[in-house]
């Protein structure tokens, strides 16, 4: 997802809140039964390296757990927290499982 309009149709649907990320999850309640992936991370965070880091981060997180826990026909949104460029990968996982169990249900 690249454009504005889809990042504010789905800042309507469901939230979980973590200490590394906001996970967004909306139905776009379409026949289309893709998963899409949006990541944005605000100038807050960091400058443009540590914001390119936490996204390729974020990436690599959605290619690994959304084809078997993301909702099917939903958009899904990463929004980067200040807190996680620290955090260890395999928290970040383990919070992704968590949130994407909690709103995909």
């Amino acid at each position: 997802m690249r454009k504005r309009p889809e990042f504010l149709a789905a800042n309507r649907g469901k939230r979980y809140a973590t200490p590394g990320f906001v996970l967004l999850v909306h139905d776009r309640r379409d026949d289309n039964p893709a998963k899409r992936l949006g990541i944005t991370i605000t100038k807050k965070v960091g400058n443009a390296v540590v914001r390119n880091r936490m996204r390729r981060r974020f990436r690599e997180l959605a290619a690994e757990l959304l084809p078997e826990l993301g909702k099917a026909g939903a958009d899904h949104i990463l929004i980067g927290r200040d807190g996680g460029i620290e955090r260890d990968f395999g928290m970040l996982r383990e919070e992704m499982t968590k949130a994407l169990r909690k709103l995909s249900a």
